[in-house]
């Protein structure tokens, strides 16, 4: 077990960054669903290498907070790392964990409780000793860490079944687990414009060993943030490319599925339940620039309350729900520079309250 490395982020909102607050308004002007104020808008990690793709979750009474950091940026690099935080308040964050696959990317980092554990899942690209010139996700295989107290942390553990799968979001319903998988259909060597991209659901008894449940897409498939109801009704909301997004439904054992494109393109989509209402966020196109942005989905429609302060390199947003009427959103961006005027790529959170 590597040692964890204490205090090596303790931060503090306030001393960040300036906190930013975005007006509250109605989503859509539509009066059916909840106004949102966007408030304390805060940098929470900034170590002057890449930091991207964040997800949060409670478990046993404390927070978490992961993300990827990586010194060659965005792209495949095996000095890449996954941080898991943890938090009392969801303010100050400490860092309890931290991993890395040799050879490999590892990035997209995802949440789920399972069985009285929490695991964090990795999709994990192969790079050899050095950024590789070419890649291909025949060469992906997912990667878990995994602790039942939130202090200790197993090894990475390579999933078995995910060979050939860009594993991504999870959720669990009874006791299965299931993950979200992209591969190339029938795993050819030219995925031919992502035609032949197809989005698996995968399952597991044991949150380790995975097999193929159904497909959310059969082409053209990509990352899917998915959610089930408690009848086991199975929602998603699936990117395509810099297409428009997809909206589906399903429920065990998958064999039917009931999909629609939406209006708009969505970029590391994430779904989440708040009371009554659905959640989604995700980076769009906006005024010819790429923003993270907030939106209610409601009949098969997003109605957009907030975009948060974003540019450039920016979304893979993770949601906190606190209370009835207040959430914490986290997510990235390179919208802010460093004193040489050099964009950094650093993680941040803002405030969700109902009105």
């Amino acid at each position: 077990m590597k040692k964890t490395q204490s205090c090596l982020i303790a931060l503090l909102p306030l001393l960040c960054c300036s906190i930013m607050s975005l007006t509250a308004f109605a989503a859509d002007e539509n009066n059916d669903l909840p106004k949102v104020e966007v408030s304390n808008v805060h940098q929470v990690f900034d170590n002057g290498e890449h930091n991207a793709f964040t997800d949060m979750i409670e478990f046993k009474g404390k927070y978490y907070l992961t993300f990827r950091t990586c010194p060659g940026g965005h792209m495949l690099f095996p000095t890449s790392r996954i941080l898991i935080m943890q938090s009392d308040d969801a303010k100050t964050w400490q860092q309890v964990d931290e991993f890395s696959v040799p050879k490999r990317d590892v990035r997209d980092p995802h949440f789920l409780i399972f069985k009285d554990k929490l695991f964090v899942y990795s999709g994990t690209w192969y790079c050899g000793d050095s950024a590789p010139k070419t890649r291909t996700i025949n060469e992906h295989l997912g990667f878990a860490v995994w602790s039942a107290d939130g202090k200790q942390w197993s090894k990475p553990i390579m999933l078995e079944g995910t060979y050939g799968h860009y594993i991504w979001r999870a959720a669990a319903y009874k006791d299965k687990a299931y993950l979200c998988g992209r591969r190339i259909r029938h795993f050819a060597k030219d995925d031919q414009g992502r035609e032949l991209i197809e989005t698996a659901i995968l399952e597991s008894d044991d949150g380790l060993v995975w097999k193929t449940a159904g497909l959310f897409n059969e082409k053209q498939g990509d990352e899917t943030a998915f959610l089930f109801e408690e009848n086991g009704d199975l929602l998603a909301i699936g990117r395509s490319g810099s297409n428009p997004a997809w909206v589906m439904r399903s429920r065990p054992p998958f064999e039917t599925w009931d999909r629609k494109q939406l209006d708009r393109y969505i970029g590391g989509p994430l779904l989440a339940k708040w009371g009554d209402h659905y959640l989604v966020g995700g980076r769009q196109r906006k005024n010819g620039k790429y923003v993270t942005s907030l939106y209610w989905f409601k009949d098969d429609e997003l109605h957009e309350f907030a975009s948060l302060p974003s540019g450039g390199d920016n979304s893979y947003p993770g949601i906190l729900i606190l209370s009835p009427d207040h959430a914490l959103v986290s997510y990235y961006s390179s919208h802010e520079k460093d004193e040489d005027g050099k964009p950094i790529t650093a993680i941040y959170m803002a405030d969700l309250k109902l009105k």
